[in-house]
C-alpha cells in the first residue's frame, strides 16, 4: 500500500508532464485547445442565459398569472437560447473530434517518421507488438482525450466559476453551499484519479505484452507448427489474456464507484441547496423568481464536474499510450544528420572505406574491432564468415543505418557522418536477408527503388531476376496484389523480386546480404548471373555463405572473430 501511495504522486506528475506536452508540442492541439476555450464560455453564458430566462418564464405564469402572449418574447427568446446552447454543445463536440482526428493523426506521423527516418535500424531493439500496440491503438485512445476530456475539463472550469457567481446575486446561502459542496467532487475525483491512473498503466502494459506476445506467435506459427508446438503457447496466451482481463475489470470497478460517488455527492448538493431555497421561500425571505434561478443553475454546476470525472476515465488509456509515444520519440537517433550537411559524394567515383570501425549494439558483446574495409569504384567484393560475425551489422553501418561505436566512414574523403543519411541512401540499392513486400501490386514492389522506370527495363529486370514465370501465373500479372492481404509470395520469390529492385535501381552502390539464402541450387545459379548483371559497373558488396554468388567476386573477404582478413584463392 505504501508503495501505491510512493508512486501515486509520480503517476500523477508524469501524466500531468504528458497533457502539458501534448498541447505544447502540436500547433493544431493548441489551436483546438484554443477553439475548446472559447466555445466554453459560450455554452456557460447560455446555460446561464437558459436558466434565468426559463425561471423568469415559470414565475411569470405561475405567480403573476401572465398570458402567454405576455410571455410569449421570453419564450421566443428562450427557444433561441436552447437552439444555441445546442448548436453550441454539437459545434463543440464536432470540435473535439476534429481537432482530435487532426492531433491523432500528426503524432502518428511523429511517431511513424521518428521509427522510420531517425532510428530505421534500431527497431530491433523495440517489441513489435509494443509498438504496433502504441502507433494504432494508443494513438486512437487519445481521441477520448481530445475528444471528450479536454472539452469537458474547460467546461469544469468554466461553467461552475460562472453560474456560482451568478447564483452570489441572487441567494449567497446557496452559492455557499454550492462552493462547499463542488470542491468535495473535484477532491474525490483527484483522489480516484490517482488510483485509476495506476490500473490504468497497468492495464496498458498488459495489453502491449498481449499483442506483442500474440503478435510474435502468428509470425512464429509455421515454425510452431512444423515443431508440433502450436498447441503448447495457449497456456501462455491465456495467462497473458487473464492478466488483462483482472486489470479490466479492476479498472471498471474504479470507474463505476467513481460514478456512484460523484452521482451521490452532486445530488446531496443539490437536495442540500432545495431545502434552503425552500426553507426561505417559505418564510417570504426570497423571491420566486431568484429560488427558480437558483434551483435551476445547482445541477448545470454539478454537471461538468460529474460528466468531467466519467471522461477521465475514457482517456486514461489515451494519457498511458501517450506517455509509451513519447518514451518511444524522445529515444534518440541512431543515426545523428547533421546540422549543416555536405552533398553525399559518389562511389562510382570514389572509393568507400571503413576505417578502424568497432561496433556494439546496445545491450550485446561488441561485433565489429578496428575492422577496416575499401570499396573500390566498379569493385565486387565478397564478404564471408561465421553467423553472428557482424557481416549484417557491417553491412548496417554502411547503410547509415547504425552509428559506429569508433572509427570512421569515407568516401572520397569526405566523413559520411558529415553528410545527411537519406542523401547518402539514395546511392545504395540494397538486398536485405528478408526482403519485405508490402501491401501492393506486383509492379508498385519491383519499382521501390526506382518509381519512374520504364516498362521496358521493368520487363528485362523480371527476365533476368527469374520472375517470367511467376508473373505468368499471377491472375492480373503486374497488377496483381501481393503482400499483406495480398498474394502470398514464397522466400524465394521475395529473394528475386529485391533482386529485381536493385537491378531497376540506379543507385552506384550494391549491398546484397544473402541474396540466396532461400532459394534451391538451380534457382541460385540463375540469380548468380542475375547478381552478376546488377553488379555491373557499379561497386557491390556481396555477402553470402554460400560460394554460387561470390564465385566471381574480385576478391573475397573473411569476417570472423579475428576480424577482417583477405581469403587467399585455393
Amino acid at each position: 500500500m505504501a508503495q501505491a501511495q510512493t508512486r501515486a504522486p509520480g503517476a500523477s506528475r508524469q501524466a500531468r508532464e504528458t497533457q502539458r506536452r501534448l498541447v505544447r508540442s502540436s500547433r493544431v492541439a493548441r489551436n483546438h485547445l484554443i477553439v475548446t476555450v472559447g466555445l466554453g464560455f459560450i455554452q456557460a453564458v447560455l446555460v446561464i442565459a437558459q436558466a434565468t430566462l426559463l425561471a423568469r418564464v415559470i414565475a411569470g405564469v405561475f405567480m403573476d398569472g401572465e398570458s402567454f402572449a405576455e410571455v410569449a418574447p421570453l419564450l421566443a427568446w428562450l427557444a433561441v437560447i436552447s437552439a444555441g446552447r445546442g448548436l453550441a454543445s454539437a459545434g463543440f463536440e464536432s470540435a473535439g473530434r476534429f481537432g482530435a482526428a487532426r492531433v491523432m493523426s500528426e503524432l502518428r506521423q511523429r511517431l511513424s517518421r521518428h521509427l522510420l527516418l531517425n532510428r530505421p535500424g534500431a527497431l530491433q531493439d523495440q517489441q513489435s507488438g509494443d509498438l504496433v500496440s502504441s502507433a494504432i491503438d494508443g494513438v486512437a485512445a487519445l481521441e477520448n482525450y481530445f475528444a471528450r476530456y479536454l472539452p469537458q475539463a474547460v467546461l469544469a472550469g468554466i461553467v461552475p466559476i460562472a453560474v456560482l457567481a451568478w447564483v452570489v446575486r441572487y441567494n449567497w446561502e446557496s452559492a455557499i453551499i454550492l462552493a462547499v459542496t463542488a470542491p468535495l467532487i473535484i477532491l474525490f475525483m483527484v483522489l480516484i484519479g490517482l488510483l485509476t491512473e495506476q490500473r490504468t498503466r497497468k492495464r496498458w502494459e498488459r495489453m502491449s505484452r498481449l499483442s506483442s506476445h500474440f503478435l510474435d506467435l502468428v509470425g512464429g506459427l509455421a515454425t510452431l507448427r512444423a515443431n508440433s508446438q502450436a498447441y503448447s503457447q495457449a497456456g501462455s496466451i491465456e495467462a497473458v489474456g487473464e492478466e488483462y482481463r483482472r486489470e479490466t475489470m479492476g479498472a471498471l470497478r474504479i470507474g463505476f464507484l467513481s460514478s456512484l460517488v460523484l452521482e451521490l455527492l452532486a445530488m446531496i448538493g443539490v437536495a442540500m441547496v432545495a431545502t434552503a431555497i425552500g426553507i426561505q421561500l417559505a418564510d417570504g425571505h426570497l423571491e420566486l423568481v431568484a429560488g427558480l434561478t437558483v434551483l435551476l443553475l445547482a445541477p448545470e454546476l454539478y454537471l461538468p464536474l460529474r460528466q468531467l470525472g466519467a471522461q477521465f476515465h475514457a482517456s486514461a488509456d489515451g494519457m498511458a499510450a501517450a506517455e509509451r509515444i513519447f518514451e518511444v520519440i524522445d529515444q534518440p537517433a541512431a543515426v545523428t544528420a547533421p546540422a549543416e550537411p555536405v552533398p553525399a559524394p559518389d562511389p562510382a567515383r570514389w572509393s568507400v572505406a571503413m576505417e578502424g570501425i568497432s561496433y556494439a549494439w546496445p545491450g550485446r558483446e561488441r561485433v565489429l574491432e578496428s575492422v577496416d574495409l575499401e570499396l573500390a569504384p566498379g569493385e565486387k567484393v565478397a564478404l564471408v564468415g561465421p553467423s553472428g560475425g557482424g557481416k549484417s551489422t557491417l553491412a548496417s553501418l554502411l547503410l547509415r543505418l547504425a552509428e559506429p561505436a569508433a572509427g570512421r566512414i569515407v568516401c572520397g574523403g569526405v566523413d559520411l557522418a558529415a553528410v545527411e543519411p537519406r542523401d547518402w541512401r539514395s546511392r545504395i540499392a540494397w538486398v536485405p536477408q528478408r526482403p519485405t513486400i508490402f501491401a501492393a501490386t506486383l509492379a508498385d514492389n519491383l519499382r521501390l527503388f526506382n518509381p519512374r522506370a520504364s516498362d521496358q527495363r521493368l520487363a528485362e529486370a523480371i527476365g533476368v531476376a527469374v520472375l517470367g514465370d511467376l508473373v505468368a501465373g499471377l491472375p492480373d500479372g503486374l497488377e496483381t496484389m501481393v503482400g499483406e492481404g495480398g498474394r502470398r509470395l514464397s522466400a524465394g520469390q521475395a529473394q528475386r523480386i529485391a533482386l529485381a529492385r536493385a537491378l531497376l535501381s540506379e543507385a552506384p552502390l550494391l549491398i546484397l546480404d544473402e541474396p540466396t539464402a532461400h532459394l534451391d541450387h538451380q534457382t541460385e545459379s540463375e540469380l548468380s548471373e542475375a547478381i552478376n548483371e546488377a553488379a555491373r559497373d557499379r561497386t557491390a558488396l556481396i555477402i553470402s555463405h554460400r560460394e554460387e554468388p561470390i564465385a566471381r567476386a574480385d576478391r573475397t573477404l573473411v569476417l570472423d572473430g579475428h576480424g577482417l582478413s583477405e581469403r587467399v584463392a585455393a
